[in-house]
C-alpha cells in the first residue's frame, strides 16, 4: 500500500523554552517519512524566529486568533500541499514528537481519525493534576453518550485525520465562523464519529509541570463553554 503524505502540525503561542525544548528533541529525526509545519498564533516570544533558525517551516498569524482558526488554516496548507493526513500536537511540551509513530499506524492501517489517550497502555501523564484528571473523566464520559464508540480521553489534543472527508463530505463544514477557538476540534471528532468514519485511539504521554501550575491557557468558563458547545449545538441540530 502506498504510504500517506502526512503533514505534522505543531501549534504554539508563547510558550518560550518549552517550544524550544520540544524543537530540539532528538525524536523528529527518527520520525517515520513525514513533513512538519509550526502555526504560530501571534506568538510575542520570537517562536517564528526560531523556527527559521532551526529551518523548520512556519505559517504565522499576526495575531491570536485561536486554536481553530490555527487548525483551519493548517489543514487548507496541507491540502494545498498535497497531503492526504495530518498529525496535529501542541507546541507547549506536552506531548512528545515520539508518539507519532503510533499514530500514523493507525491511518496506514486504514483509519480516518485517530484520538490520542493518556490512559492506554498505562497511565502515561506525569505531575497531572488530580482535579484535571477528574475533569478529563467526567467530560470524557459526557461526551461518550452521545458518539458511536466509546473512547478513553477525548480532551486529549493529540490527534490525526485523513482530509479528504473534511473537504469532501458535505455534511462537514470545517468554515463555520464559531469554530475559531476550542469549538473546531471537538467538531471534527463528533463528525468523523457520528457520520460512521473509522476511528481509533492511539497511546500518547502527557507531561506535566511539577509545580502543577500554568499547565494551560484554557480559561475557566469560557474555555470550558468553547469545548461543549459544539456537542450541545450538532445534537440541537442548531448547526451543521
Amino acid at each position: 500500500m502506498r504510504p500517506l503524505r502526512v503533514l505534522v502540525g505543531v501549534f504554539v503561542y508563547n510558550e518560550g523554552e518549552k517550544f524550544r525544548t520540544l524543537l530540539d528533541d532528538p525524536a523528529w529525526a527518527a520520525l517515520p517519512d513525514c513533513d512538519l509545519l509550526v502555526v504560530d498564533d501571534g506568538s510575542g516570544d520570537g517562536a517564528a524566529a526560531l523556527c527559521a533558525e532551526r529551518g523548520v517551516e512556519v505559517i504565522r498569524n499576526e495575531r491570536n486568533m485561536g486554536v481553530g482558526y490555527s487548525i483551519r488554516r493548517f489543514l487548507d496548507h496541507a491540502r494545498n500541499s498535497g497531503h492526504e493526513a495530518v498529525v496535529i500536537m501542541a507546541g507547549n511540551g506536552k506531548m512528545m514528537p515520539s508518539d507519532i509513530p503510533a499514530f500514523l499506524e493507525k491511518l496506514s492501517s486504514g483509519c480516518d481519525y485517530v484520538q490520542g489517550s493518556r490512559f492506554l497502555q498505562g497511565f502515561r501523564s506525569p505531575n497531572l493534576p488530580f482535579g484535571r484528571l477528574l475533569a478529563i473523566r467526567l467530560g470524557t464520559a459526557f461526551f461518550n453518550f452521545f458518539l458511536a464508540n466509546r473512547y478513553t480521553d477525548l480532551s486529549c489534543g493529540f490527534r490525526a485525520y485523513r482530509l479528504a472527508p473534511l473537504y469532501e463530505d458535505e455534511r462537514i463544514d470545517i468554515r463555520q465562523e464559531w469554530l475559531d477557538r476550542y469549538e473546531l476540534e471537538y467538531y471534527i471528532h463528533f463528525k468523523f464519529d457520528r457520520l460512521g468514519y473509522r476511528t481509533a485511539e492511539a497511546p500518547c504521554t502527557m507531561r506535566y509541570p511539577a509545580s502543577g501550575k500554568n499547565y494551560t491557557k484554557i480559561k475557566p468558563f469560557v474555555g470550558w463553554w468553547s469545548m461543549l458547545r459544539p456537542w450541545f449545538y450538532l445534537i440541537l441540530g442548531l448547526r451543521k
